[in-house]
């Protein structure tokens, strides 16, 4: 099948575990462009399913299997759409980039897993599929994770100013973009994960709309503190994480049990912000400029929080780079799939700690 190099999709399946991002990605000129874009939400059963996976449990490999078949669906369904939006034939589709959910980020013990069927999610397309990205990097030593910061590097650097790229999605990760410095990036702690769990478990809302409920009640401080002793914070990069430290479990374990509910959110929103706040002071200690993308750049409680932590900093949304805060990531999948198809290596071992740049991603012909 003859096919052009720079039509790619990018499909981004986060921690949030709230749906499914995908984004058709032109590369014919000097800048990505976003030429359409499709969110496609979890169906309830799904999200439940996943979050069941994250805990062992009986018979998890069938069921794993068997989650990663109709996700590969949900993928197929996404770009389907994606492509119908846009009046673009799957044909003309260089490759998607399917990052997959993951369930367990164990760098530490040589692997991670992000489910996905992308032999299926290939047949059911007729597009080339390019998963699995972390093990690769995992395999030369490195965290698999962050991944998103080696396309940062390319298209939003200043040859002058010491820039961040903050994604705060369900897991908050930072690039910090230093002029003459090689680019660093990491995993600071909790994005939204935490605070949706808990407006979840309370109100039965998937996420806290720009912070409003977390604005209406007062941090706890002892909490606070407590929260924040997890020695993953004080740890310096290279370093990643995920659902396998920071999750209810973890939350409920440090509570006593009489905290209002509004009180807990208020110091969540609390703990995401200052260790973000943290991470900047400590691992990024030159940075004027952070720009937001993911879900938390909506939170508006989150930014002021954010803005009065780090008042050297001006804080906007990816936007003004030209990038949409919503779609950084899956235009990122897409570049690290348009990487993958020219064996091109796409991590930056300064980032995740590999020994040496790698080819990241498997690659299933359509």
């Amino acid at each position: 099948m003859n096919r052009p190099s720079d039509l790619y999709i990018g499909i981004m399946s986060g921690t949030s575990l709230d749906g499914v991002d995908a984004a058709l990605i032109d590369f014919s000129q000097a800048a990505p462009r976003l030429a359409a874009s499709h969110f496609q939400p979890y169906p309830a059963a799904l999200k439940e399913a996943l979050l069941a996976l994250h805990q062992p449990s009986l018979d998890e490999l069938h069921q794993s299997q068997l989650i990663a078949n109709q996700l590969a669906r949900e993928y197929a369904r996404a770009t389907q759409t994606l492509l119908k939006k846009a009046g673009v034939a799957a044909a003309s589709v260089q490759a998607i980039g399917c990052h997959g959910q993951t369930v367990r980020h164990r760098p530490e013990h040589g692997y991670s897993i992000q489910l996905n069927n992308a032999a299926l999610l290939a047949e059911l397309t007729g597009i080339h599929v390019v998963s699995d990205f972390r093990n690769r990097d995992i395999a030369a030593g490195g965290q698999g994770a962050p991944l998103v910061p080696a396309f940062h590097d390319m298209v939003s650097r200043h040859p002058n100013i010491n820039r961040v790229i903050l994604n705060i999605g369900g897991i908050a990760n930072l690039t910090d973009l230093s002029p003459n410095k090689p680019t660093i990036g990491f995993d600071s702690g909790p994005g939204n994960l935490l605070m949706d769990a808990w407006i979840a478990g309370h109100q039965g809302k998937p996420y806290d709309k720009d912070g409003a409920w977390a604005a209406g009640g007062k941090v706890i401080p002892a909490l606070l503190q407590k929260l924040l002793a997890e020695p993953y914070f004080a740890a310096p990069p290279p370093k990643s994480t995920g659902r396998d430290l920071f999750n209810l479990a973890w939350l409920e374990s440090q509570l006593h049990g009489g905290e209002t509910p509004a009180d807990v959110q208020a110091t969540l929103l609390a703990l995401t912000g200052d260790s973000i706040a943290d991470a900047v002071n400590r691992f990024c200690t030159r940075t004027r400029e952070i720009y937001v993308c993911g879900g938390g750049a909506h939170n508006k409680a989150l930014l002021s929080h954010l803005q009065l932590a780090l008042p050297q900093c001006r804080i906007q949304k990816s936007e003004v780079l030209g990038i949409d805060a919503d779609w950084m990531e899956a235009i990122a999948f897409a570049w690290l799939a348009q990487q993958a198809m020219h064996l091109r290596p796409a991590n930056l071992p300064g980032v995740t700690g590999a020994k040496h740049p790698c080819v990241l991603g498997a690659i299933y012909p359509a």
